[in-house]
């Protein structure tokens, strides 16, 4: 698929465009089912990454909170609550650029094994690993990686420094090599054009093995980031995006990410029937606001939604 390609599938009349991903997403999913997810920050702040959008990075102006390590009895309860909510998935993940220390990584490794144990899918969130670091995760019972291309290629080097789009695919092949499925997407609302959006969309698509899920993240704006400022995404244009990426993803989960609260039920069921099929619960994600407890239930009682469960 080329970039003119998806564009003008991108561009194409709304409602052509959300036949078509419906279509496609029936094939390949059941189109009433949903998967929820549930994440927690396991260590929190004090990154030496740049990240334009991030409260975590040393390098912005916030001031987020710093958290050492999380203990495996806390981490192990939080999964706990978050299955007795309907998530099928929990994923962990910590500040920085890699785990450095084999204790920190062992710690990870304890924290994966613990969660799978539970019976439910795991998912982590660790920055760079090496080839070795992604066997002895994938040895504790890691299903997901995630780890986001974030944005363009040409858009990402105008929101972080500290590191290359091509050092975030590198370490998507190492996991992919050892066996664990990628959950990679992106940002949007941080100043990207559309052709921004279809771009990155595009790159996830052509890899040898595209994403297993794709996120996408509408912008949560933290005050003393450097993209505080900038607009929003329209939410039809957001809509369409889901859109393009069940067409250019068939087989992948769709996964509607942060910025789910800042869309109403409407715009929610627009974005369920152009193909998105996974969904963060939790009133957090990391250190951002999610959505209201209790408010999901409603919403999938409207739409007669059901969630999925943990293939284990």
């Amino acid at each position: 698929m080329t970039f003119e390609e998806a564009f003008a599938i991108f561009s194409s009349p709304f409602f052509q465009l959300l036949r078509t991903a419906h279509e496609i997403h029936r094939k390949n999913f059941d189109e009433q089912t949903v998967q929820i997810s549930d994440i927690l920050s396991v260590r929190t702040g004090g990154c030496s990454e740049d990240c334009a959008y991030c409260a975590q990075s040393a390098k912005n102006g916030t001031k987020a909170p710093k958290q050492p390590m999380l203990d495996l009895e806390t981490v192990v309860n939080a999964a706990k609550r978050a299955k007795e909510r309907g998530a099928s998935r929990f994923c962990m993940s910590t500040s920085g650029r890699c785990l450095s220390r084999p204790i920190e990584f062992e710690r990870i490794c304890e924290m994966v094994k613990a969660v799978h144990d539970l019976g439910m899918e795991t998912c982590v969130t660790v920055g760079f690993l090496t080839e070795e670091q992604a066997k002895k995760l994938k040895d504790a019972g890691l299903d997901y990686y995630n780890h986001n291309v974030d944005t363009s290629p040409e858009f990402y080097p105008k929101i972080v420094s500290t590191r290359t789009i091509d050092d975030r695919i590198r370490t998507i092949e190492i996991v992919q090599a050892a066996g664990i499925h990628v959950c990679s997407g992106g940002i949007v609302g941080m100043g990207e054009t559309n052709e921004d959006r279809v771009k990155m969309l595009v790159l996830l698509a052509n890899l040898q093995t595209p994403p297993r899920c794709v996120p996408i993240n509408k912008l949560v704006k933290i005050p003393g980031t450097c993209v505080d400022d900038s607009k929003p995404i329209d939410d039809f244009d957001f809509v369409r995006l889901i859109a393009l990426a069940r067409i250019l993803m068939p087989k992948s989960y769709v996964k509607i990410a942060a910025g789910r609260n800042t869309l109403n039920d409407s715009t929610q069921a627009l974005c369920l029937f152009a193909g998105a099929n996974a969904l963060f619960s939790g009133e957090k994600l990391l250190t951002v606001d999610n959505i209201i407890n209790g408010s999901d239930g409603a919403l999938f009682k409207k739409l007669n939604v059901v969630l999925e469960k943990s293939p284990r």
